[in-house]
């Protein structure tokens, strides 16, 4: 009766339109008051411990710096240098837009952000190159939910608090199904767009190349501060990140001067907002999952579900199901913060390495972000294009069956997610 009760109560209160954070709130305390010996007055405590964690810092740090880079010019930059790398290829506008999506998600961690910042420049100069509006729409849209996989990623920060595992070891494990994912998606570009008779044209000369490169550079630097730092045992990922926001306010300031001190005020409570709203949705989530831990609730569920003796494959295959199902309706760290809690249990006892499971978990959210009914992807694309959700849902899909294919190989091929944090030791 208590898990059903807190179940229908939450998703209930979702359904009515309460946001997801005070549904989780409400339905854990209702249920603690009603059928459990649970004492409500240990709440506030509960949720100290669960905010006072050092790796928590890392996303205010993250969010104001991929807010410093979106804002200013990197976005224009990182775009003409991917034009000069594959902009000669069928293709070659949209795959441009697609290679800078990978490279910008890579600097912001934000997927909208990243729709944003190359969907701005890009869909526009797509449609006047002479491709169909939703050739440029779907790609771009697709490409940038890569922002919450690629690291650095918020969402993977919330993962590896929550389930406690390594978020440095996180970050190594996207960057490979990150790449073939984007590679997944040049390709899918690629071909439509000799299929829709485009033809390559001269490359641009190496010269040419390089001068965008270095106008990219510092941009592109913030990578190998961040990744580099961390691996190189420079930094923590906390400590990484606020390097990542001190050298995106100068490069943004004194190298590029794309911003000037006065709009530092409008991009520091921009962040300070969407860090609000990820730890009001952490807080409530803290004690949504001592209620399921006191309970007992995950145990009970691993039991049934390993006296049903489906194995790690059927497993799988309802983990897939079930987030893809949530995902279309939920925020990622929403559903991070109400899932792990009952599924890595599970996962654990079936041998499931907990850093592929939160792999497979974010991809699962990439696909949510571009998917109905409330993916927001799909949201920021419709206002900056004016075009219809419905068509740009349509434009969507053959990038997002990419996105399902890439699922099913990194689901049931660990390695993809577990090779290179086990080839550097980390």
């Amino acid at each position: 009766m208590t898990i059903a009760f807190l179940f229908i109560s939450l998703f209930g209160l979702m359904l009515i339109g309460v946001p997801v954070a005070i549904s989780l709130g409400a339905s854990t305390v209702l249920t603690m008051m009603l059928f459990t010996e649970l004492d409500v007055a240990t709440i506030p405590q509960l949720i100290f411990d669960g905010i006072n964690k050092f790796s928590l810092m890392a996303i205010p740090m993250f969010i104001l710096a991929g807010n410093l880079l979106s804002k200013g010019g990197s976005a224009k930059r990182i775009i003409d240098f991917a034009k000069s790398m594959v902009g000669h290829l069928p293709g070659g506008l949209p795959m441009s837009a697609i290679f800078a999506c990978i490279i910008f998600a890579a600097v912001s961690g934000s997927s909208p952000a990243t729709v944003v910042a190359i969907g701005s420049i890009m869909f526009a100069a797509i449609k006047e190159a002479g491709y169909p509006p939703s050739y440029a729409v779907g790609g771009i849209t697709t490409a940038g939910s890569l922002g919450i996989l690629i690291p650095p990623s918020v969402v993977m920060i919330v993962y590896g608090v929550t389930a406690e595992v390594s978020i440095g070891k996180l970050f190594m494990a996207g960057v490979i199904p990150g790449l073939m994912l984007g590679s997944m998606m040049l390709a899918q570009t690629y071909f439509g767009a000799k299929r829709l008779g485009f033809k390559a044209s001269s490359p641009e000369p190496m010269s040419e190349r390089i001068k965008k490169f270095a106008k990219a550079f510092w941009a592109l630097l913030i990578i190998v501060v961040v990744i580099g730092g961390i691996y190189g045992g420079i930094f923590t990922p906390t400590e990484a990140a606020a390097a990542s926001a001190v050298y995106a306010l100068f490069i943004s300031l004194f190298v590029y001067k794309d911003i000037k001190v006065k709009d530092l005020w409008a991009i520091c409570l921009d962040s300070a907002l969407t860090t609000a709203m990820i730890f009001f949705i952490i807080t409530n989530a803290v004690v949504f999952a001592y209620l399921l831990t006191s309970e007992q609730i995950p145990q009970a569920i691993a039991d049934s579900i390993l006296a049903a003796n489906i194995g790690k494959i059927g497993f799988l295959i309802i983990v897939n199901i079930l987030l893809f199902i949530m995902g279309q309706f939920m925020e990622p760290s929403s559903v991070v913060m109400i899932m792990v809690p009952l599924l890595l249990p599970i996962a654990l006892q079936l041998g499931i390495d907990p850093i592929h499971f939160g792999i497979v978990l974010i991809v699962n959210m990439e696909i949510g972000m571009i998917t109905p009914p409330v993916g927001l992807n799909l949201f920021v694309a419709s206002g900056l294009t004016g075009i219809n959700l419905k068509d740009i849902i349509i434009a969507c899909l053959p990038w997002t069956l990419m996105l399902f294919i890439g699922l099913i190989l990194i689901t049931y091929i660990p390695q993809i997610s577990l090779w290179l944090p086990s080839l550097i030791g980390y």
